[in-house]
């Protein structure tokens, strides 16, 4: 009997403890199911806040491409202006110099045109007196340059009379400091060509020394001279060094 109690007081027990493990059990669940469906409100509401940045994202880059594409074509727009800018600058620049240049002809012309009235020379005189003038000017210009020849030759013909007759003559006066160069050299008949002539004054019978790297190697007499050429010989006595083409000359 005894036995009999104490296992129905166990039964009841086991039965209790039971019921009390149900309890905590089912309350755990319960928080667990709350835990849950919380989780899961705020995982949905996260999904739906990320897809919506992801939208406004989406959305500013299209406007951050679009502002770049207008700011690039803002930027050639400038550069188009600026280039334009800068050669309407030089064109009105040229403008303003051509037509202060017009400005100065045309007053130029009407000072000339002054100055003919002044004479009394009647305007349509004006042009066949220009060109009588042009011609009289041309005919002096040939006239000053036969000049310059024939006193050219005349100088010539003094110094070979001089060089032939004076035994101590040194040469005719040339242009203080006049230079040329050897073009051609024949050491085997003493001869050289120089790349000047009668149009830097050089004068038949003319002397020149001859130096290469500043040392003195022979000294010449003109011989003959063309405008832009002149053939001269080494004197006797001065050939100190063989002549090279390339070497200079000077008076």
């Amino acid at each position: 009997m005894l036995i009999r109690i104490s296992l129905i007081v166990a039964i009841v027990a086991g039965l209790a403890i039971a019921g009390l493990n149900f309890a905590k059990v089912q309350k755990d669940i319960t928080a667990l199911v709350v835990d849950r469906d919380h989780e899961k409100s705020v995982k949905e509401t996260t999904q739906r806040n990320l897809a919506a940045t992801n939208k406004v994202l989406i959305a500013t880059a299209k406007e951050l491409a679009s502002t770049k594409e207008q700011l690039a074509t803002t930027i050639k727009e400038k550069d188009d202006a600026v280039a334009q800018a800068e050669e309407l600058t030089k064109k009105d620049a040229a403008l303003t110099e051509k037509l202060k240049k017009t400005e100065q002809d045309r007053d130029s012309a009407r000072d000339e045109l002054a100055a003919w009235k002044s004479l009394g020379i009647p305007i349509e005189n004006i042009k066949a007196t220009l060109a009588s003038l042009k011609t009289v000017t041309e005919n002096r210009d040939a006239i000053l340059a036969e000049n310059k020849i024939l006193n050219g030759k005349i100088e010539n013909l003094k110094a070979r009379l001089a060089d032939l007759t004076d035994p101590d003559y040194t040469g005719p006066e040339m242009p203080a400091g006049l230079r040329g160069k050897v073009l051609v050299a024949d050491p085997k008949y003493d001869f050289v060509v120089l790349d000047i002539g009668t149009k830097q004054s050089v004068v038949e019978a003319g002397r020149f020394l001859v130096s290469r790297n500043g040392k003195l190697i022979a000294k010449l007499k003109v011989k003959s001279v063309q405008p832009d050429r002149s053939i001269a010989n080494v004197m006797p006595g001065w050939n100190l060094s063989e002549i090279q083409e390339g070497d200079q000359v000077f008076y």
